[in-house]
C-alpha cells in the first residue's frame, strides 16, 4: 500500500501534470516529546541536576572534612607539638647556625614543609642559675633564676623601650636584655649587674642588664619552647614532705656574636633549632606518606645525610608529630563509619529515585512504546531516541551541577567526585532506556523469577557483610576501611525493605478486609487501593518504601551512634572525676568544715562528702598474712549516694551503721572483690593504719570499685568516716572532695581559692604578673590543688572538630536522604493522581463530601508511612543489635570505653517518626493544593484519559 502522497504513485508525480508534490519530513522527536510534556522534562532536570550535584560534592565535602579534622587536631596541639627540633652541642658561629639552617629546611620531605613564618634557633645556656643580688622578688622566700639566650631574628618580634641590643663586650659580666614584664615583675631594673650563686668549680658569673624590651605578641609561636624571654615563669621546688615552693625563672637574651659567654655560664649549652612543620599543607589522604617522609627526616636516611651535611654527628633530631600523625590516623579510621553512613545512605535514596522516575516515566508512556514496538520500531530506534531526550534533559544540569560542586568545595583531589558524578549521570542517562529496552527482552512471566533471584542475592550479599563486620569490626585496625562493611547498615535496610514489600500487600489487605465488614466504605476503599498498589498492577510504590526505609534506619543508626557518643563521654567524664565534682588537696592539706558547708550550699549540689584516702594501709589477716591495700573513710549517706548516682560500687549505707562501741567493737567495712577473694571466707580482720594504730574490722558486703578510686581490680577498704575517726584521727584528715549534681566549677574553684589555699599562696598568686610564661592570678591555683566538674572535663573530651565534621555531614545527609525519600513519594502520588482524581470526582458524584476524600487519600498513603516507620525502627535496631558489637567507639569519646553499641529506642524512634510525619505532611499537602483543582477539572470534562 502506498501513500497519496508517495511520488511513486502513478498520476500523482511531476509528470502527471497535477502539480508539484510536497515530500513529508517527519517531525524532530526529541523537540517534539519535550514540548509535549515540558513539566516532566524540566522535573527530570532538576532532579538530574540535584543527584549530580550531591554525587560530587559529598566526596569533595569528605575529603574537605578529613583535611580540616586532621589540621584542626594538629593546631589544637600547638607549635610545640608540631615542630621538629634539631640539637647539637653549642660550637661555631651565628652564621654557622643560619647555614645549618637552610640545610635542614631545604631537606624536608615531599608531604611536609616548614612553616611560612619559618624556622626559629639559636643557642641556650645549660641550667638556669641561681640569682644572689639582694632585692629581688622571692615569692616564697626561693631567690629567682636566669637562663642566656640567644635568639635569631629577636628584633622582628620584640620593640627595644630602655637601653639598646646587647653586643659580646669585651670581658666583663654577659651583656644581655630582658623583657620589661620580667623587669617589673622580679625587680630588675636598666643597669643592672646581677650576681649568681657560685657553681661547684667556684665559678659565679654576672650578667649586665643593658636592655629592656616587650614582646610584639608573647602568645606568637616564635616564644615556645624557649623558657623565659617575653616574661618571668613562675616555678615550683618539691620538698620531701611539704608544700611546693614558688620561685620566678627569668630568661636574657644576648648578641649571636656572644655564644661563647652562653657556653660558658653553665654546662649543657646548645645550639637549638625548631622547624614549625606548616600544618595546612597536611592532607588526610597523604598521612601514611607523611609518616613515612617524617620518619625519615628524624631517624632514616635523611637524618644520616643532614648529620653528613651538617658536619655535626651529634645532631639529635626529634619530634612530638609522628605520634601525633599516628593518632590522627587512628581518629580518622574510627569516624569514617560515621562520617560514611549518612553519605551512603543519600546516596542510596537516590538512586531509588532514579529508578522510581524510570519507573514511573516507563509506566507512562508505556502505551506510546509499545506502539512503536508493535509498528515495527526496532529496539535500537527507540533507545537512540529515548537517550536524545536524555542527553537534553540530564546531561547540560549535569554538567552544570559538576563545575558547580568543583567551584564551591575546592579540594586537591578529584577523582572520587569524577567518578561518582559520571555515575549518577549515566544512571539518570540510561534508567529510562534501560527499562524500555525490556519490552525487546524476555517474556513477562520471568520478572517474578527475576526479582526473586534479586532478592535473595541482596539477602546472601547482607549475610555476609554482617558476618564479616561481626568478625572483623567496622574499621580494621592498620586497615582501609572495608566500604562493604561501612554498607552493612544499608544492606540490612534494603533487605527489610524487599521484606516488608512482601509482607505489606497481605497484611494491608487483612486490614482492608476488616474495614470492609463495618459501615463506612472509606476505610475499606482506601485500604483496598493500598493493598493493590495504587490501584496498578506494576506497583512502582515499592520503590518508595525501600527509600523511606533505607532514609529511615541510616537516620536511627547513625542517631543511636551519636547519643552513644555522647552519653559514653558524660559517663567517662564522670567516672573519670568520681562524681560530677571534685577537688584533690596536696598531701598535708585537710578540706576544712568551712568549705565542706559552703560546698554542699552550692546552688545545683544535691549530695558531697569529704573523703580521706590513702595507700600505706595493711590488712592484716590470719590466713592470708599481710596485704597492702587503699583505705577510703566518708560519710556513709552521701557517699553512698553518690556511689548510686555514678553506677560505681553502690551500697547500702545502713550496712556502714554501727561502729561505735569500744576499739574491740568490729567497725564495719566493705572490700573489694580482689580483697575478699585473697581474704577467702574471713570476715574480721586488723587493718594497720598509716599512724601505727589498729583497726579491727569487719567485712559486711564486697563492691567491685569506688568513687573515690580509679581503675579496676584494686584492693581497698571503705569505712564510715565518724567511727574510724574515734578510733584512727588520721581518717579526719580529708584531702580528698566529691559531689554530684550540677555545681559550677568557677564557684567551686573560688571556695578552694578562699577557705582552703594557704594565705602565701594567695599572696603569691596575687603578686604574679599576667605576662608571656608567667602564670594569671584569675582562677589559678597552686600545684597539687585541683578542682574538676564532670561537665568541664566532659566539653573537653567533646572538643574534637573531626567528630564535630562528621556530625555536621551525617545530619546534612539525612536531610537530603529524608528529602528525597519524600521526593519519591510525591512523585509516586502525582503520577497516581489522574487514576485516583477520577475515582474521587465518580465518587463526588455519589455523595462523597470532600473531607471524605481527603481521608481516603490519607488512609490510602498513611499505611505506607506506618510500615516504613515501624519496619525502619526495627530494622534500625536490628542493625545495632546485629552490628553494634563491632564498633569500638573510645577515640570518638576521648575514652577508653568497652566496645559495643547498646540498643537504645529514643534515638531511633525520633528519626523514625519525625521522618514518617515530614512525609504525611507532604502527602497531605499534595492532596490539599492539587485535589480539589484536579477534581472539579474531572467533573466538568469527564475522564480525559
Amino acid at each position: 500500500m502506498t501513500s497519496p502522497a508517495d511520488p511513486t504513485t502513478p498520476g500523482t508525480g511531476p509528470e502527471s501534470g497535477t502539480g508539484p508534490t510536497v515530500a513529508h519530513r517527519p517531525a524532530p522527536w526529541v523537540r517534539t516529546r519535550l514540548r509535549a510534556t515540558p513539566l516532566a522534562a524540566v522535573l527530570t532536570a532538576v532532579l538530574a541536576f540535584g543527584t549530580v550535584f550531591l554525587a560530587a560534592a559529598f566526596p569533595r565535602v569528605l575529603d574537605r572534612t578529613a583535611d580540616q579534622g586532621l589540621r584542626d587536631f594538629l593546631h589544637d596541639r600547638g607549635p610545640a607539638a608540631t615542630s621538629v627540633y634539631a640539637t647539637s652541642a653549642l660550637r661555631g658561629t651565628a652564621g654557622e647556625l643560619d647555614e645549618i639552617t637552610g640545610k635542614l629546611t631545604l631537606h624536608t620531605g615531599e608531604t611536609f614543609a616548614v612553616a611560612p613564618d619559618g624556622p626559629v634557633y639559636g643557642a641556650r645556656s645549660g641550667k638556669p642559675r641561681t640569682l644572689t643580688t639582694p632585692g629581688l622578688a622571692t615569692p616564697e622566700e626561693l631567690p629567682p633564676t636566669l637562663d642566656l639566650l640567644y635568639l635569631k631574628g629577636l628584633a622582628d618580634h620584640a620593640t627595644l623601650v630602655e637601653g639598646r641590643w646587647p653586643d659580646a663586650g669585651t670581658g666583663g659580666p654577659v651583656r644581655m636584655a630582658i623583657s620589661k614584664s620580667t623587669a617589673d615583675t622580679v625587680g630588675i631594673r636598666l643597669g643592672d649587674v646581677l650576681d649568681t650563686k657560685a657553681s661547684i668549680n667556684g665559678e659565679a658569673p654576672k650578667a649586665e642588664v643593658v636592655g629592656i624590651f616587650t614582646a610584639h605578641d608573647p602568645a606568637e609561636p616564635f616564644w615556645v619552647e624557649l623558657g623565659c624571654p617575653a616574661g618571668p615563669c613562675l616555678q615550683y621546688m618539691t620538698e620531701i614532705k611539704k608544700l611546693p615552693r614558688a620561685y620566678w625563672r627569668t630568661t636574657g637574651l644576648v648578641s649571636g656574636d656572644a655564644l661563647e659567654q652562653i657556653g660558658s655560664w653553665e654546662i649543657g649549652a646548645q645550639d637549638f633549632w625548631r622547624l614549625p612543620v606548616d600544618i595546612d599543607g597536611l592532607r588526610a589522604d597523604r598521612l601514611a606518606d607523611t609518616q613515612r617522609d617524617l620518619a625519615s627526616y628524624l631517624t632514616g636516611p635523611t637524618a644520616t645525610a643532614l648529620s653528613d651535611t651538617t658536619y655535626r654527628q651529634d645532631l639529635q633530631l626529634t619530634s612530638p608529630l609522628p605520634k601525633l600523625l599516628s593518632q590522627a590516623a587512628e581518629r580518622q579510621q574510627a569516624v569514617a563509619p560515621l562520617a560514611t553512613i549518612g553519605p551512603a545512605g543519600l546516596a542510596g535514596v537516590g538512586v531509588l529515585v532514579l529508578c522510581l522516575t524510570a519507573v514511573l516515566s516507563f509506566d507512562r508512556r508505556i502505551a506510546e512504546l509499545r506502539l512503536l514496538q508493535a509498528r515495527g520500531g526496532s529496539r535500537g530506534d527507540v533507545l537512540r531516541r529515548l537517550l536524545g531526550e536524555g542527553a537534553v534533559t540530564v546531561l547540560p544540569p549535569a554538567a552544570v551541577a559538576f563545575v558547580l560542586a568543583f567551584l564551591l568545595l575546592p579540594t586537591p583531589r578529584w577523582g572520587g567526585t569524577v567518578l561518582a558524578a559520571l555515575g549518577v549521570t549515566l544512571f539518570a542517562l540510561l534508567a529510562l532506556p534501560v527499562r524500555a529496552a525490556l519490552l525487546w527482552s524476555r517474556p513477562r512471566a520471568a520478572a517474578g523469577r527475576r526479582r526473586l533471584a534479586g532478592e535473595l542475592t541482596v539477602f546472601a550479599v547482607t549475610a555476609a557483610a554482617v558476618l564479616e563486620v561481626r568478625r572483623r569490626g567496622v574499621a580494621p585496625a592498620g586497615e582501609e576501611m572495608d566500604p562493604l562493611l561501612v554498607a552493612a547498615p544499608l544492606l540490612l535496610a534494603l533487605t527489610g525493605g524487599l521484606l516488608l514489600a512482601r509482607i505489606q500487600p497481605p497484611v494491608v489487605g487483612l486490614f482492608a478486609g476488616a474495614a470492609g465488614r463495618g459501615r463506612g466504605a472509606v476505610g475499606f476503599l482506601g485500604l483496598a487501593r493500598a493493598s493493590r498498589g495504587n490501584g496498578t498492577d506494576r506497583r512502582p510504590s515499592v520503590l518508595p518504601l525501600i527509600a523511606l526505609l533505607l532514609a529511615v534506619t541510616t537516620a536511627g543508626f547513625g542517631a543511636t551512634v551519636l547519643d552513644t557518643v555522647d552519653s559514653s563521654r558524660t559517663r567517662a567524664a564522670r567516672l573519670s572525676v568520681g562524681g560530677d565534682a571534685s577537688v584533690v588537696l596536696p598531701i598535708g592539706v585537710t578540706v576544712p568544715q568551712a568549705f565542706t558547708d559552703a560546698a554542699a550550699a552550692l546552688p545545683g549540689v544535691r549530695a558531697a562528702t569529704p573523703v580521706w584516702s590513702d595507700t600505706e594501709v595493711f590488712v592484716l589477716g590470719a590466713g592470708s598474712g599481710t596485704t597492702r591495700v587503699t583505705a577510703v573513710a566518708a560519710d556513709p549517706a552521701a557517699y553512698a549516694q553518690i556511689s548510686r548516682s555514678l553506677g560505681r560500687g553502690a551500697f547500702d549505707p545502713a550496712l556502714l551503721a554501727g561502729g561505735d562501741g569500744g576499739v574491740e567493737t568490729p567497725l564495719p567495712a566493705l572490700i573489694s572483690s580482689a580483697l575478699a577473694k585473697q581474704l577467702g571466707g574471713e570476715r574480721d580482720y586488723r587493718v594497720r593504719m598509716p599512724g601505727g594504730g589498729e583497726l579491727l574490722v569487719r567485712t559486711v558486703d564486697t563492691i567491685d570499685d569506688t568513687p573515690a578510686l580509679q581503675g579496676d581490680g584494686r584492693k581497698f577498704v571503705v569505712l564510715p568516716a565518724g567511727p574510724a575517726t574515734a578510733r584512727a584521727p588520721e581518717t579526719g584528715r580529708a584531702g580528698l572532695w566529691f559531689g554530684i549534681g550540677t555545681p559550677d566549677q568557677g564557684e567551686l574553684t573560688r571556695l578552694v581559692q578562699e577557705l582552703i589555699v594557704p594565705g602565701a599562696a594567695k599572696k603569691t598568686k596575687a603578686t604574679i604578673a599576667d605576662g608571656a610564661g608567667g602564670v594569671s592570678a584569675a582562677g589559678a591555683l597552686p600545684p597539687g590543688y585541683t578542682v574538676r566538674t564532670s561537665a568541664a572535663v566532659a566539653d573537653k573530651l567533646a572538643e574534637d572538630p573531626l567528630q564535630d565534621s562528621a556530625a555536621r555531614l551525617f545530619w546534612t545527609a539525612v536531610i537530603g536522604a529524608g528529602a528525597l525519600a519524600l521526593l519519591a513519594v510525591l512523585l509516586t502520588l502525582v503520577r497516581a493522581a489522574p487514576e485516583r482524581t477520577a475515582l474521587l470526582a465518580r465518587l463526588r458524584t455519589m455523595g462523597l463530601r470532600p473531607r471524605q476524600g481527603l481521608t481516603l487519600i490519607l488512609v490510602e498513603t498513611v499505611p505506607q508511612m506506618l510500615v516504613a516507620a515501624v519496619g525502619g525502627a526495627l530494622v534500625a535496631l536490628a542493625a545495632v543489635a546485629l552490628l553494634g558489637p563491632a564498633f569500638d567507639l573510645s577515640i570518638l569519646v576521648g575514652a577508653e570505653i568497652a566496645p559495643g553499641l547498646p540498643v537504645a529506642l529514643p534515638p531511633v524512634l525520633i528519626q523514625a517518626f519525625g521522618l514518617a510525619a515530614l512525609v504525611s505532611a507532604g502527602v497531605v499537602a499534595e492532596a490539599l493544593i492539587a485535589g480539589r483543582r484536579q477534581i472539579a477539572t474531572e467533573l466538568r470534562a469527564g475522564d480525559q484519559r
